[in-house]
Formats: C-alpha cells, sequence, structure tokens
C-alpha cells in the first residue's frame, strides 16, 4: 500500500516531468520535501518496485509508468473543482463558446481555444465526423519524434470516431492513458474526453490528445469545462 509520503513523491514527479520533459531525480526532490536525497532514493525505488515509477535510463532519475498517471489521475477525479485551475482559461474558454453563433463554429471555437490553452491536439465530434485541431503542437512533442510512435498516434485518430460511436463513454470526463487507450496503445499518449448532449447526439464529445507527460490537473479541468460549455450554449441554456 502506498504511503501518504510516497503519493505526494509521485505527485511531485509527475509533475515535475510534465514541466521538464527530464527524469526527475532524488536532489531535487530532497530539496521539495526537505529530507534526505538517501531517502528519497528509497522511496523511488519502493515506488519503482510497485511499478508506478521507471528509470529510463542508468544512473538517471525517474518518470511516472502509466499505472503512476492512472494513481495521479485518479487523485484528480477525487479533488474538488474548487481545487483546481485558474480562472482566466475557464473564462476564454466560456467568452470563446459563447461568441461562436452556429453550432459548428461554437464547436470549432471550442476545440480551437482547448488547443490553444493545453498546447495539445483538440478533438470533436460533429455528427459523425471528427474535426481535429492543433496537430502540429502534438507532432511538436519531443515524446512523437520517432516514426513508430507517430504511426500509432495515426493510427489511433484514424479509428477514434468509429470507436467513440461504438464504445459510447458516458462519463462528463473520460481519461484514457497510455496503453488504456482503444488503439495506438504504444504511442504513449493520453486521450482526455468529455461527453456532451447536442442536437448532432446524445453522445457528442470534445477532448485533447496528447503526450502522457502533461498537465492532467488544468487539461481535466478545462476539457470537462468545454463539455459542460458546449452542452449549454447548443441546448440554449
Amino acid at each position: 500500500m502506498m504511503s501518504e509520503r510516497q503519493s505526494e513523491i509521485l505527485k511531485a514527479i509527475v509533475e515535475q516531468y510534465a514541466e521538464v520533459a527530464s527524469p526527475v531525480g532524488s536532489n531535487l526532490l530532497a530539496k521539495v520535501f526537505n529530507v534526505s536525497s538517501a531517502t528519497i532514493r528509497a522511496e523511488m525505488a519502493e515506488l519503482e518496485r510497485m511499478g508506478y515509477i521507471m528509470q529510463p535510463h542508468t544512473s538517471a532519475g525517474r518518470i511516472p509508468t502509466d499505472k503512476g498517471y492512472r494513481f495521479y489521475v485518479n487523485k484528480l477525479n477525487e479533488a474538488s473543482e474548487d481545487d483546481i485551475l485558474d480562472g482566466r482559461a475557464t473564462r476564454a474558454l466560456t467568452i470563446r463558446v459563447q461568441e461562436g453563433g452556429i453550432p459548428e463554429r461554437i464547436i470549432r471555437n471550442a476545440v480551437d481555444t482547448l488547443v490553444e490553452l493545453t498546447h495539445n491536439l483538440g478533438l470533436a465530434t460533429i455528427g459523425n465526423q471528427l474535426y481535429i485541431s492543433g496537430l502540429s503542437n502534438l507532432f511538436g512533442q519531443p515524446e512523437f519524434i520517432s516514426g513508430s510512435q507517430v504511426r500509432q498516434v495515426a493510427q489511433l485518430l484514424d479509428n477514434l470516431e468509429p470507436w467513440l460511436r461504438e464504445a459510447s463513454p458516458n462519463q462528463p470526463l473520460n481519461v484514457y492513458i497510455g496503453r488504456e487507450n482503444p488503439v495506438g496503445r504504444s504511442a504513449g499518449a493520453s486521450l482526455i474526453i468529455s461527453r456532451f448532449r447536442s442536437g448532432f447526439s446524445d453522445h457528442s464529445y470534445i477532448g485533447v490528445l496528447g503526450p502522457t507527460r502533461q498537465q492532467y490537473k488544468d487539461v481535466m479541468h478545462l476539457v470537462r469545462r468545454a463539455g459542460q460549455e458546449l452542452e449549454g450554449a447548443l441546448s440554449g441554456r
């Protein structure tokens, strides 16, 4: 069972790795937690034994595994919405949705705003079509420099719309991390989507696709809010 300190260390590794895209070392964490590097190394070794983090290179720091990200995301889902995100990004999203006018423009504005705010690829289902924006954001990430990973991401995108139609994820917010994705499981990508009701379908979706290394707290809040804003705008509320 993970201790409270191990949980906080894992949280710090996830958030620091998202920020710098480099493995996180014990010396940095020792300063953050005001303990010795030896204490941090012992805790990291236990987290690694449990499968939450890994060491990509000898003598390197640690990075989260899919299991580590899942633990972190589950903790975020338990948090109050009041604990998450600054209001400026939320207001920008609300304004862009409200000024859209026609339904297709409203949806496109929401997707484009998610792209700008999260620096991920943005996507939405429009009827039986998939609208995508921000490919250059996605493939500009350091994780996607190899041809095999790019092909995996392309496979995921090619199959996303029919998979969503068939699977119909029914939570207001759905997070698929790395190998949890329906296809493209080796791409090192996370799909974060929100279901919303509209005149097109009771199961329309908006969300983002990005590397597993990302700021989940902010991105999850924005995607959830985008779904809420779209449902309100498209129902006339």
